[in-house]
């Protein structure tokens, strides 16, 4: 069976057992789980105190837990991703064993956060990364703890590259041959001349 929340494929099996074990807990308790999953797509920090209260009646064991806010997460975003109103989003997981109760609490959410969450996602997608910053430098190496008599030169690069999505910048350090430098130039020239080719 095909679902929109899944776009328009399969609902991957992981999803169906996870609904099963988030039925066990009533309505409000699965709005509220709901609620916090939504909020950490959001931005904000999922409160994990109040997440493992919701879930001590039904004995939820922590993988129990991880498990349901992944299935959430997954339906959720997916639904938000594929466009799909709250109204198809409830019977889709009717179709697939969750209560009505636990479906219609549980869309109402979904669809107060619907539009913010298509914004993120928006702002937050197919974001490249960025190169902040190039260190190098050149050693030449005379031996090593494996050859007696190496005398080549070694390039050591690092890379500040900032992440598309957090805009965090991370270092990437490598070490290079003359060889693999003269390689890595030449492929750095040819994607320049592509870039400048594109522009005009």
């Amino acid at each position: 069976m095909r679902f929109r929340f899944c776009g328009d494929l399969d609902c991957p099996d992981w999803v169906l057992a996870e609904i099963n074990i988030l039925s066990k807990i009533t309505s409000v308790k699965a709005k509220l789980l709901g609620v916090q999953v939504l909020k950490n797509m959001l931005g904000d920090a999922m409160d994990y105190e109040k997440v493992h209260k919701l879930t001590s009646d039904a004995k939820f064991e922590t993988g129990d837990i991880k498990a349901s806010i992944a299935a959430l997460s997954f339906i959720l975003s997916s639904a938000a991703k594929y466009d799909v109103d709250a109204d198809t989003l409830s019977n889709e997981l009717q179709q697939l064993g969750l209560p009505k109760e636990h479906t219609t609490s549980l869309c109402k959410s979904y669809s107060d956060a619907q539009g913010k969450l298509q914004e993120i996602f928006r702002n937050t997608s197919l974001r490249v990364s960025g190169l902040e910053s190039v260190q190098w430098r050149v050693d030449y190496v005379l031996s090593s703890s494996q050859l007696q008599e190496v005398n080549e030169p070694s390039v050591q690069l690092k890379l500040d590259i900032k992440d598309g999505s957090n805009e965090e910048t991370k270092p990437v350090a490598f070490t290079l041959t003359s060889e693999k430098f003269r390689v890595l130039l030449h492929e750095l020239k040819q994607a320049q001349t592509v870039l400048e080719n594109l522009e005009l």
